[in-house]
């Protein structure tokens, strides 16, 4: 091979490395955007939908339906008892 000849290969083996290296960054930015992106949508969601006072407030609520809704069973409970006592008895 001429230096000619092996200047052509090196060139093209460097091209080679400087384009793979160039989609390699391009690629490395986008995502370190979208992680940047989403780490904001992330600490957005958390001060707007998540507050630490909202899911208490959700969680009292839900525990005070859950206790009427026990109270209203144990009432039907107490209504069937009494509707089985007020019955005549029959004789046979």
């Amino acid at each position: 091979m001429t230096p000619a000849e092996i200047m052509g290969a090196v060139g093209f083996v460097l091209l080679l490395f400087g384009y793979a290296f160039g989609v390699w960054k391009y690629v490395d930015g986008k995502i370190g955007q979208v992680r940047d992106d989403l780490a904001a949508q992330k600490l957005h969601a958390a001060e707007t939908f998540a507050t630490k006072a909202g899911m208490q407030e959700q969680t009292n609520a839900l525990l005070r339906a859950i206790e009427s809704l026990g109270s209203r069973i144990d009432g039907i409970a107490e209504r069937i008892d009494n509707i089985i006592l007020q019955r005549p008895q029959r004789r046979s």
